[in-house]
């Protein structure tokens, strides 16, 4: 709409005497009750125009219907002008956005983006919250490749430390050998239950030492099984022949069944990191924060910075000992991603509860004088939550991912059945119907909610055809492919001008056509939830239009012509739109 700017700026030069930049120029869609597809605010130039709102309106408005083609006609509505453009604005829009044979995405910009989110830890498998994160991870990269960027899809995977040790030394105890092959679980639930093991015989010996006189915070530390565990985790970081060998056989098994999880899930990653790697990085750049100034020391030589002045409080970087915090490999493993890539722009996906840490971390990172600091943005989300009792979990706190993705298939194949509308369906057909339909009800309802929001999820509500629920825009997709099938539709180049649109033919061009700036837009949030919104609208639109208007039985072929066009550029918008969000559409249901 920047051809308005620029006619309301030349209006108000003329009229007014007045120059104006078109960024003062507040552009908004008009409101639904209203006459007009484009507002224009008024209230700015009435110091111009030294008259009322309305009458400011209305000499801009016959200014604009005046000079521009594009425009019909105009009403006011207090200090907002409110514009109705012509049909044929509507069509060359339409034309030049969807239906050219040469339909581009949004050019490259130049820029590039890592992008981590996954960072699970290897000592249990992927669960509910892991599900979040992956898909608002894996989409935002869609998201922002489709809005030009160069995308880096990074993984770093906690694969050290005294959890990892905890499993570790519960199967060396307990396992009896078992493997993967010889239970027939996935290699990452088989070391889960070891860790669940080890937690279940440690609260049994420290009840045993509370009983035997020790206070519970000695009980902590004193238990046998603790102790052994510090002791692995000590000789690991010694290199321990046994001891690695060990941790790298169990991590393969973890891998091997994270790998099946992310390929069900539709996730994948270009470059992964392991903490066993990254763990020492970091203490090289605490020495140039001392050289600096930005860091000191206390007398127990342990190292800090000092950022009360911005409304924080002073934070260890380095223990007396010389030993690593979180916060000193972060700031390493910050250092290494840059090195490997020289990203403009580097994404965190992590849950809201570690909100300070990565304030402290871009702080300090600033601090140092690392140039690329700014372009380090932490992309936080609220937990989800299950209503209790709707889903089945192993241990009654925690829902695993592969179960939860099992569930919504066997939840998506009794509601498709109850339907009947599988009957001449092959069975292959109908199980890859039901995955799709599954997992884009799961992904769909995770996605639509703003990230920062905390969300309860309701798989039963998750897969209704009628909500504002994936399975209903995959439903649309699948009766527009349908319709296009019927009417023995070819794409072909766009040259139909109908007499004039019927109104639901010119709300649902008016919203496909913003569909690249709505790409820009969820790409400058970051936010999922804004591609998700938008092919929700567009599905009930073009369902309104399905009903409204006769498609196959138009009074003319050119009308029919016309009408199949407008559903496969619906048909188009809607499976890209999807496909952002890492989500399947069927061609027919």
């Amino acid at each position: 709409m920047n051809f308005i700017a620029s006619l309301a700026v030349q209006a108000i030069k003329e009229l007014y005497q007045v120059e104006i930049e078109e960024s003062a120029v507040n552009i908004q869609e008009t409101r639904k009750e209203f006459d007009g597809q484009v507002t224009v605010v008024t209230f700015p130039f009435t110091r111009y125009s030294k008259k009322s709102p309305e009458q400011t309106g209305s000499e801009i408005g016959d200014y604009l219907v005046a000079h521009a083609s594009e425009i019909s006609s105009y009403n006011v509505i207090k200090g907002f002008l409110n514009l109705s453009l012509t049909d044929e604005f509507w069509l060359q829009a339409l034309h030049e956005e969807l239906l050219k044979p040469d339909f581009e995405d949004i050019p490259k910009n130049g820029k590039r983006v890592m992008i981590e989110y996954s960072s699970p830890n290897t000592n249990k498998p992927l669960h509910l919250g892991h599900v979040r994160n992956n898909l608002l991870g894996f989409s935002v990269a869609a998201i922002l490749e489709a809005a030009g960027y160069e995308i880096i899809k990074a993984n770093l995977v906690n694969d050290r430390g005294i959890h990892i040790c905890k499993s570790m030394l519960a199967w060396e105890k307990f396992g009896n050998g078992e493997t993967p092959e010889s239970t027939g679980l996935k290699g990452d639930k088989l070391v889960g239950n070891y860790y669940v093991r080890f937690d279940k015989e440690y609260k049994k010996e420290v009840e045993a030492l509370i009983a035997s006189g020790k206070s519970e915070e000695e009980a902590k530390k004193e238990a046998p099984l603790m102790l052994e565990a510090q002791e692995m985790l000590r000789k690991w970081e010694a290199g321990d022949h046994q001891v690695i060998h060990l941790w790298k056989q169990m991590n393969a098994w973890v891998y091997k069944g994270f790998e099946e999880t992310y390929e069900k899930m539709g996730i994948a990653f270009d470059k992964v990191y392991y903490e066993s790697d990254t763990y020492l990085l970091g203490k090289d750049i605490i020495e140039e924060g001392l050289s600096k100034g930005v860091f000191f020391k206390k007398q127990d030589n342990s190292v800090w910075i000092d950022l009360t002045a911005d409304g924080l409080d002073e934070k260890l970087v380095l223990r007396g000992d010389g030993t690593s915090v979180y916060i000193t490999q972060d700031l390493g493993t910050a250092q290494l991603k840059y090195d490997d890539y020289h990203m403009d722009n580097s994404i965190y996906v992590v849950g809201n509860e570690q909100d300070y840490h990565f304030k402290v971390l871009f702080l300090i990172l600033k601090k140092l004088g690392k140039s690329w600091a700014e372009g380090l943005y932490h992309l936080s989300y609220g937990m989800v939550d299950l209503p209790s009792g709707k889903m089945k979990s192993r241990e009654g706190t925690v829902v695993d991912a592969d179960d939860l993705m099992a569930e919504m298939v066997e939840t998506a194949k009794q509601r498709t059945e109850e339907l009947g509308k599988v009957d001449d369906f092959s069975e292959q057909e109908k199980e890859v119907l039901y995955e799709m339909i599954g997992l884009g009800a799961l992904k769909y309802f995770l996605l639509k909610v703003e990230p920062k929001k905390r969300l309860l999820f309701d798989p039963n509500e998750s897969i209704d055809f009628q909500g504002h629920t994936g399975p209903f825009v995959q439903y649309t997709h699948a009766r527009i492919k349908s319709v296009l099938s019927k009417g023995a539709y070819h794409e072909e180049p766009f040259d139909v001008q109908p007499a004039g649109l019927e109104a639901s033919e010119r709300e649902l061009i008016k919203e496909l056509v913003k569909f690249k700036s709505v790409i820009v837009s969820a790409a400058n949030d970051y936010s999922p939830a804004i591609i998700a919104n938008y092919v929700y609208e567009i599905a009930k639109l073009y369902n309104k239009f399905y009903h409204e208007v006769a498609i196959l039985k138009a009074e003319d072929v050119r009308l029919k012509e016309f009408r199949l066009n407008l559903s496969a550029a619906t048909a188009k918008v809607i499976s890209k739109g999807m496909g952002l969000l890492g989500i399947q559409v069927p061609e027919r249901m």
